[in-house]
């Protein structure tokens, strides 16, 4: 058998003459600056391109990609019959609008903002359904405002104990950079990271605590460190573009003055009370520098970075968490376009996404037919992409899903039956894939060897649609559509058919064990 797209049928590949100018015009599209800067490194990389994608693996791309799961038939079938120049346009902003897309979002994002950890993925669902800006976001995590959103409150309720790993988790999840490395030396490699930046951003949370559920911060507690030469020194309020922003009135209270400050907080502890705001919020400012105009820069860059990451398989930065002087972009400008127009517009995600998923960058196939495939970071090719827990244990559910059952209308009605179809069950059992993603056996095992998959997927609705069928080229391309989400070619309906006919006395085990080939093949673990 051999699956379309990185592994199915060849392309014709020709050399295209790629023309660009070094910058889009100032009323250029997301997509259409991606696709200038993006082509004119290929052109000066003497690098063609590879063809687009098909219709049936772009929607099925996009599916994954928006919704988390793979697309049902009747919505690939309907998107390939499809003529309108502007169907592409229109299916994606049918996934952005629909249900599927804030809470699959929530579940992406959750993941990468708390390290597995969860605990916001519901604030963040109800943020991607009002479309907030990411610097709201940003905002509301990091502030811990009961009056903007309580769920906000757990990332810092759960790392505030540790102040130094809490520093830098956020400076690598909202800043891109990893400061780790400068809290013992200056860093050895990157002259951007001292002690002082480390020290100057943990003291942006030295006051923060957490007190009877709720999280405080204190008008008291600040930060000093030793240096590698023996100097005790006093840290001030550093951010990373080295911007000091220590108040000048910033003290210590007295002995006595802090013995009453901290018999307040137990008291409001005992009676459940929230805490009163302090003098000097000094989380406050850390949220208002990192957003101020010429500070931003590094705020913006990395979560630009970051879904460029999520939707094309690696960033423009890698690795994600060390955006510094001494790891450039492999697309500079693109990148400072992109944050630049990111900001202007509000920090928009929806709009930032729309518009990377319309280029043609994106829509590339992943298959390269040359004798030397280019470097990634070319983006010269789709990059093959294991898929999320979340889009595998949904995409499983509807693939064996008996669609012919989803009697509704599309894109309507069907919506709403294919994601409950797609009931995203077991998703825990699955690792979350990380840059160099390799199989787990326990997943391996999973597939192999658990009852639980045979009883929930191969003895689905899928298998008892296929038993109905008599005719084995139909019978096997039916199972190709509704696994693989595409036709299946004639070598693959000689080699099932033959398979079939070769088991017709039992022929319930072959359908089984035909369903089962299709859902462990590398066609429809990876998003390609």
């Amino acid at each position: 058998m051999k699956p379309a797209c990185f592994f199915g049928a060849s392309f014709v590949m020709t050399l295209v003459a790629v023309t660009a100018s070094a910058q889009p015009p100032a009323e250029a599209t997301i997509f259409e600056a991606v696709d200038n800067f993006i082509d004119t490194r290929m052109a000066e990389a003497q690098v063609s391109p590879a063809p687009p994608a098909s219709d049936t693996t772009y929607i099925r791309r996009l599916t994954l990609d928006l919704a988390g799961r793979i697309p049902a038939v009747a919505e690939v079938q309907s998107y390939v019959a499809a003529a309108d120049s502007d169907k592409r346009g229109r299916l994606v902003d049918r996934l952005i609008e629909s249900a599927e897309f804030p809470e699959y979002m929530a579940t992406r994002f959750d993941w990468f903002i708390t390290a597995g950890n969860g605990g916001i993925r519901n604030y963040l669902s109800t943020a991607f359904q009002e479309n907030r800006g990411w610097d709201q976001v940003f905002r509301d995590i990091l502030l811990a405002d009961l009056s903007t959103d309580q769920g906000a409150l757990d990332y810092l309720k759960s790392r505030v104990a540790d102040t130094d790993k809490l520093a830098n988790e956020v400076s690598v999840t909202f800043f891109g950079v990893n400061i780790s490395c400068a809290k013992c030396h200056d860093h050895p490699l990157v002259a951007d990271w001292t002690q002082d930046h480390f020290y100057g951003m943990k003291s942006f949370f030295s006051r923060t605590f957490e007190n009877g559920g709720y999280v405080a911060e204190r008008d008291y507690g600040l930060v000093s460190y030793q240096t590698v030469d023996g100097d005790q020194r006093q840290a001030r309020l550093l951010f990373l573009t080295g911007k000091d922003v220590t108040p000048e009135d910033l003290s210590e209270p007295n002995e006595e003055e802090r013995k009453k400050a901290e018999a307040r907080f137990r008291e409001l502890k005992k009676k459940e009370e929230a805490p009163p705001q302090p003098k000097h919020s000094l989380r406050r400012q850390l949220a208002e520098l990192a957003l101020e105009d010429g500070q931003n820069h590094f705020f913006a860059r990395a979560i630009v970075n970051r879904v460029w990451h999520q939707l094309f398989g690696r960033g423009l930065v890698m690795p994600l968490d060390q955006m510094h002087t001494e790891n450039p972009p492999s697309h500079p400008e693109l990148l400072t376009w992109l944050a630049d127009d990111f900001v202007a517009h509000g920090y928009d995600l929806r709009r930032l996404i729309r518009g990377l998923v319309l280029s043609r960058a994106y829509a590339r196939g992943s298959r390269w037919e040359g004798s030397q495939r280019p470097p990634t970071e070319l983006f010269a090719a789709a990059i093959p992409r294991p898929l999320t827990p979340t889009q595998l244990a949904r995409s499983l559910s509807l693939a064996t899903t008996d669609q012919s059952q989803l009697d509704c209308e599309v894109p309507n009605g069907l919506q709403q039956a294919v994601a409950e179809a797609a009931e995203a069950r077991n998703a825990d059992r699955f690792d979350q894939p990380e840059d160099g993603f390799q199989i787990a056996a326990d997943e391996a095992l999973y597939f192999t060897n658990s009852e639980e998959f045979e009883k929930q997927y191969l003895h689905a609705g899928l298998k008892q649609q296929l038993l109905n069928i008599e005719d084995r080229r139909q019978l096997a391309d039916n199972a190709v559509w509704a696994t693989l989400c595409r036709a299946a070619d004639e070598e693959e309906l000689q080699l099932l058919g033959d398979y079939l006919t070769e088991r017709e006395d039992r022929r319930e085990q072959a359908i089984e064990q035909l369903i089962w080939g299709l859902l462990t093949s590398s066609e429809f673990r990876f998003n390609h």
